[in-house]
């Protein structure tokens, strides 16, 4: 089993490995003392994994109950958090209790944002079930849920008190599900690692999953630790998110996060180079490890449409929005576009 620790403001474990999901209720105990876990999953991985993962805690001595909500990005509403906010209290889940976030990015964010807010703060663990939560999501801290205007609007920083990843979960998704992850996995080589973006670029890795994943949770635990609240390095994470996350919500979601960001990417990348702050070809060796990849590179929205969801986004400050842009593999620079010039940057990288 690997073990990366992360310290902010809370210090806590991910513990990535095969098989370890029925380890849950003993990796718990070593950290909390026996209480009743709420565990958070949508239908979906209901079905494949919670009673595993209640039998594990049951048996370290934990008493469960178990919320599952529909399956999918269009669930992550403040609906959703409500009822799970009224289960919680129904159950009689106290502060000295545990929330379980069981599945992806969703689940991880919802849940871990009922823990933020259920009686002013409960510790929670997160279980990531899919390879996007598994490199990313899981990790930091940040909780949302998205509103009528845009993807994870409403949230705090939350940190969990322990990661637990069981690769052999990521056996059973299904291949556009594995492919959101790999878009994120691409993100951070293009960030910081060369080597895993060549690695993730040829489409064969999946025998290295442990050693792809505790490299991404590495770079995110460093950024963390050294920018917790997203004011400075940390927005180096969102290379491809501020098109993507527009993307996402004018398809209604149709279009996945993973698959949003990849093409968010490569259009970042068009813009990067078209300014001559970019390598010349880095567009293109990033189309490439995309499709590689089977993931998309374009879309047909129009520049006012993609540009109408930039200017909600939550990284907008006054009359700025924060862009990441690629400059080579392994490097990016973050800067500050003003809101006036948006709409032709959005065409510069539709062209």
């Amino acid at each position: 089993m690997r073990k990366v620790i992360v310290k902010a403001s809370v210090e806590y474990a991910i513990l990535i490995g095969r098989g370890i999901l029925g380890q849950l209720g003993e990796e718990v105990k070593k950290r909390i003392q026996p209480c009743k876990a709420a565990i958070i999953t949508d239908t979906t991985v209901e079905k494949l994994y919670a009673e595993q993962a209640e039998k594990s805690l049951q048996e370290a001595g934990f008493t469960t109950c178990r919320f599952a909500y529909p399956a999918g990005e269009a669930s992550k509403h403040i609906g959703t958090l409500s009822d799970m906010l009224e289960f919680l209290a129904e159950e009689e889940v106290t502060r000295q209790d545990i929330i379980v976030a069981l599945g992806g990015g969703v689940a991880g964010d919802m849940a871990g944002f009922a823990a933020a807010v259920y009686q002013r703060g409960i510790r929670f663990i997160q279980v990531p079930t899919t390879f996007l939560a598994a490199v990313d999501s899981s990790v930091g801290g940040k909780t949302a849920i998205d509103l009528k205007a845009g993807k994870n609007m409403a949230g705090a920083f939350y940190q969990p008190h322990l990661v637990l990843c069981d690769v052999d979960t990521l056996d059973t998704l299904p291949e556009e599900v594995f492919a959101d992850g790999i878009a994120e996995t691409l993100k951070y080589g293009v960030i910081g690692d060369v080597d895993l973006f060549e690695k993730t670029a040829t489409g064969d890795f999946r025998n290295d999953l442990e050693a792809i994943i505790e490299t991404c949770v590495k770079m995110k635990r460093d950024i963390v630790m050294e920018d917790e609240f997203d004011t400075g390095v940390r927005q180096l994470l969102n290379l491809g998110h501020t098109l993507g996350h527009a993307i996402e919500k004018r398809s209604g979601f149709t279009i996945s996060h993973g698959h949003a960001v990849a093409i968010g990417m490569h259009l970042i990348a068009k813009v990067a180079e078209e300014k001559g702050m970019a390598e010349a070809g880095l567009a293109e060796k990033i189309k490439q490890a995309l499709e590689n990849n089977n993931l998309p590179v374009s879309i047909d929205y129009s520049a006012e449409e993609i540009t109408e969801g930039v200017l909600k986004d939550k990284k907008r400050r006054g009359g700025e929005i924060s862009f990441v842009f690629p400059t080579k593999i392994g490097y990016c620079e973050i800067v500050k576009i003003p809101v006036g010039e948006v709409t032709e940057l959005v065409g510069k990288a539709l062209k």
